[in-house]
């Protein structure tokens, strides 16, 4: 499991990039969620890293 905390806002950016933003299901800064290690949130996740915050979560 991981988890993924906003750090920077994504309003300065283009469509896609808040569109991953939100598809990681992400709205505000210092929001997180806890997601799997799949290899399309994996993917989500190296596209947007310069806004993100990832740490490993044991179950």
């Amino acid at each position: 499991m991981i988890k993924v905390t906003l750090i920077k806002s994504p309003s300065n950016e283009q469509k896609t990039v808040k569109a991953t933003v939100a598809a990681l299901g992400l709205k505000k800064i210092r929001q997180y969620k806890i997601l799997e290690e799949t290899p399309a949130n994996l993917g989500q996740i190296s596209k947007i890293s310069y806004l993100l915050k990832v740490e490993k979560v044991e179950e």
